[in-house]
């Protein structure tokens, strides 16, 4: 098992996408008008590469278009002190071909946002990575409210 200079369990790609697979919500990380974007999006992994349905209207939608973006998906236990953080990184494009649209649409991906989502966007997972701390690595980590001591 490896771990990165700050203790942290390195992932596998392998384990990044199981993780990735089995988390609600990830943010999405994009250009707006020059300006780095996040929103919370909910999302599916289809393969390797993340599906998100929005509006074909919507800033997300325009964009995306043939952008690179990053998108972070996690899970954390305050308590425990425990968790997990994978990010891609990769080309986002808009789905136009009716047959992929079906197909993506058969997923079982809803959007929790109101209004018409019918426009899918599609993020290649080019660059994954992932990093997680378990209760071991936590527990011999100095508590934020110990240094105040």
């Amino acid at each position: 098992m490896e771990h990165d200079s700050s203790g942290l369990q390195v992932l596998s790609r392998q384990e990044c996408l199981r993780l990735l697979s089995c988390a609600p919500i990830g943010r999405i990380v994009f250009t707006d008008r020059a300006l780095p974007a996040v929103q919370p999006v909910n999302f599916r992994l289809d393969g390797e590469h993340i599906v998100i349905r929005t509006s074909i209207g919507s800033k997300l939608a325009a964009a995306t278009r043939h952008a690179v973006v990053a998108f972070e998906a996690d899970e954390f236990d305050p308590d425990l002190r425990t968790g997990w953080s994978v990010t891609v990184v990769g080309h986002a494009r808009a789905v136009h071909d009716l047959d992929e649209i079906a197909r993506l649409a058969a997923l079982p991906l809803t959007a929790w946002a109101p209004g018409n989502r019918d426009h899918y966007i599609v993020v290649e997972a080019e660059q994954v990575t992932g990093r997680r701390i378990t209760a071991e690595h936590a527990s011999t980590a100095e508590s934020p409210l110990s240094s105040r001591r």
